[in-house]
């Protein structure tokens, strides 16, 4: 079989390799690259796996088939796989309800997965070029600590976070500039979707791309968005052999990468049965999935930080797979969560599970709450947990009542000092930053 290529999902772009895709982050068209078709995966391949690095090779082969890297895929996926991604049961609840907990990783939060195989993937096409790689990286909040702890003092890449100035929580902020060294952190006087434009506009701008040779580490990169499939696979097998049911899962949802891995990894045929997007306060998805009507808007700051996108960068690839409104409400569903709810969710599951949810997985457990008897009990269901509580401290232990223990390796990176620059919302600043 010939390998596979990768379009632009805008189609004004040549198709290309795997590898490219990769490196370019964004096709030059705006657009971002999806394979031309999705390969066939055996199920029976899976019987008795379980570590996730051996899920990976196999759930991930026929994306790399014929590719530059195919021959790397395993060593990639030692390297990014080291360490778990357990579902875990929730204790207490009447019906089978179990937490896919994505925050044991450096940064304790799901994107050092996706983070940590993309610069596995990048450093093994490096001997290619000797020309430095700058990565662009927009974060609301747990993207730019994973892509610099991943790409940390790695010679041949400079790393350019933007966030937006007050609106992630502080400890995601120190996160995000503790590095120093090839990590440059600018902090946005604007919100998440200016950050976004601002790496889209430098993308096109030939000028800055030629000098600066660009790559993306956000969920519009394909290298970041493959390996957020590998938990799902592997999650939806075990809870299928323990339970005898396809499991459902509600997913925090912001700019719709992980949402989206969860969509692709049900099409390769994992048991995987509903899904459901939990949103904050910023509706854009939820409301097109009521009304049909696309419409992109600004985004409205809430306790969940990391999930306040107004204008999805991945809606591009769920619209390619799922192109009329009618198509999307059959496989997907959406819901909102406001502030206040949040709040009251953390609480009750606190005290009914002895559980500890971030801002972001009590969005995935409020909207668990809001289902009728029959759908909780006629389907094993999975909150995904996308962040460890510990990052959210100032919102979690007011109203829990108690300290939330810090991991040891987020705690080493509080430890150290803030280095960021204070820049307008102007893609003239960010490029002068760039020199």
């Amino acid at each position: 079989m010939s390998a596979l290529r990768y379009a632009s999902s805008r189609g004004g772009a040549p198709a290309i390799a795997l590898a490219d895709a990769i490196r370019q982050g964004l096709a030059p068209d705006g657009g971002l690259y999806l394979p031309e078709r999705l390969p066939h995966v055996d199920l029976a391949a899976f019987a008795g796996v379980s570590r996730l690095a051996e899920v990976a090779r196999r759930s991930l082969d026929g994306f790399f088939e014929g590719d530059r890297l195919h021959t790397r895929l395993g060593k990639i996926a030692d390297a990014a796989f080291n360490f778990a991604a357990p579902t875990t049961v929730v204790d207490g609840a009447t019906d089978r309800l179990f937490a896919l907990e994505l925050y044991h990783g450096p940064t304790a939060a799901f994107k050092d997965f996706g983070a940590r195989f993309l610069a596995e993937s990048l450093q093994c096409l490096q001997g290619e070029t000797t020309q430095p790689l700058t990565i662009l990286v927009a974060t609301s909040g747990d993207t730019g600590g994973a892509v610099a702890a991943a790409f940390h003092r790695r010679p041949w890449v400079r790393i350019v976070i933007l966030y937006p100035k007050g609106l992630v929580s502080p400890r995601q902020e120190r996160q995000l500039t503790c590095w120093g060294d090839n990590v440059i952190s600018l902090r946005i006087d604007g919100t998440f979707d200016d950050c976004q434009r601002l790496v889209k506009e430098a993308f096109v701008d030939d000028t800055l791309r030629t000098r600066h040779r660009f790559s993306s580490a956000n969920s519009i990169n394909i290298g970041r968005l493959l390996p957020q499939m590998v938990y799902y696979a592997a999650s939806s097998l075990e809870v299928e052999r323990r339970t005898g049911g396809r499991p459902c899962y509600i997913i925090p949802a912001g700019n719709l990468g992980n949402a989206f891995a969860a969509v692709w990894a049900r099409e390769l045929g994992f048991p995987i049965g509903r899904i459901i997007l939990a949103h904050n306060a910023n509706r854009t998805v939820p409301d097109y999935l009521g009304t049909g009507l696309w419409q992109p808007r600004a985004s409205i700051p809430t306790l969940a930080s990391a999930m306040d996108v107004g204008n999805p960068s991945n809606m591009e690839r769920v619209r390619a797979l799922y192109p009329s409104v009618e198509s999307m409400r059959a496989q997907l569903s959406a819901e909102s969560i406001d502030d206040a709810t949040i709040k009251t969710r953390i609480q009750k599951d606190f005290a009914q599970y002895a559980r500890e949810w971030c801002p972001h997985t009590a969005t995935a457990a409020e909207v668990y709450a809001r289902l009728d008897a029959a759908e909780r009990r006629d389907h094993p269901w999975v909150l995904v947990a996308t962040a460890h509580p510990a990052k959210f401290n100032d919102v979690v232990e007011p109203l829990i009542n108690k300290s939330v223990e810090v991991p040891a390796s987020l705690d080493s990176l509080l430890r150290l000092p803030q280095n960021y620059v204070d820049l307008p919302p102007t893609l003239h600043s960010v490029a002068a930053a760039l020199e």
